[in-house]
């Protein structure tokens, strides 16, 4: 049975950590991670977007979580075409940068807990001759990865565009990434869920504030979801998951502890009876599927 894993896209968010979440006694690095892998199946590293992860942290990751849980790794900034974040790997070759990540998250994957690896490509990165070939290097040094892709340039699911995108992601088993977020922006994403590889889908709730495409990162992902819209995705969730092996469900609103209340909200919604049931299958705690 597909399983529908609800999260966040981080469990270390500052805003997170400063709001109040996170009880007394749980408040330090392994406390927070124990504390969070208790309430939610599911979430994405998001620090790995700005420095290499480390096998040291992975296997803690690993041993600080209960069986099941997943993580979903964020891809290394200068993999996806945008600029080093770490001014002490500027110069370093890009083959070594690559080998360093893979090492990183290794334990991850060997241990079964390596629900994908996002890369979120930057809204520079358009339809067309260039950026297939971008996506080809991709799929060759990725090779056995589980990968699911995000654009961040609305053309990449435009009409006229759409089938062509599947196809492309299709073609390397790259898991698209479905993305909520405020319409009638320029840089506003269409609303649709497309699904390109049969293992996986994701979606990923950035929040529906006004100020994306512009404004600083607090201002284009803080957003508090009113329970009715987070409401509009209960019949398409499961549609979605009924094509897939695994469904993943992200919050990215990070607005002191939005993003996890969104995700409590979420789970409830779609399973109102006992949303940590583990034999119900839109459970975010129900069994590991046997394709796993």
């Amino acid at each position: 049975m597909t399983r529908i894993l609800v999260g966040t896209c981080s469990w270390t968010d500052p805003a997170l950590v400063r709001s109040g979440w996170y009880p007394p006694g749980r408040r330090d690095a392994e406390g927070r991670l124990r504390y969070f892998a208790e309430r939610f199946p599911v979430v994405e590293v998001d620090g790995t977007f700005y420095a290499l992860p480390s096998e040291r942290n992975s296997r803690l990751w690993v041993e600080r979580t209960p069986a099941g849980f997943v993580f979903d790794v964020k891809a290394y900034a200068p993999l996806t075409g945008h600029p080093v974040k770490q001014p002490a790997l500027a110069d370093v070759p890009l083959e070594e940068v690559w080998a360093r990540f893979a090492a990183g998250v290794e334990p991850l994957r060997e241990a079964g807990r390596l629900g994908g690896v996002l890369f979120q490509f930057p809204p520079w990165l358009r339809p067309g001759a260039r950026a297939e070939r971008f996506l080809e290097e991709t799929a060759e040094r990725t090779a056995g990865w589980p990968v699911h892709v995000e654009f961040r340039h609305p053309s990449w699911w435009e009409e006229g565009q759409q089938d062509l995108t599947r196809a492309l992601l299709g073609k390397y088993d790259f898991a698209a990434v479905a993305v909520d977020m405020r319409q009638g922006l320029p840089a506003s994403l269409p609303p649709v869920t497309p699904v390109t590889a049969p293992r996986l889908s994701v979606v990923r709730f950035h929040g529906r504030s006004s100020s994306w495409g512009r404004g600083s990162k607090e201002e284009r992902f803080r957003y508090d979801y009113p329970r009715a819209e987070l409401a509009e995705w209960v019949p398409r969730l499961p549609a979605l998951a009924e094509q897939v092996d695994e469904l993943h469900v992200l919050f990215n609103n990070c607005c002191a502890a939005a993003a996890v209340h969104a995700a409590e909200t979420m789970a409830d919604l779609l399973d109102p009876q006992d949303p940590l049931d583990p034999l119900d299958p839109l459970s975010p705690r129900s069994s590991p599927s046997s394709s796993r």
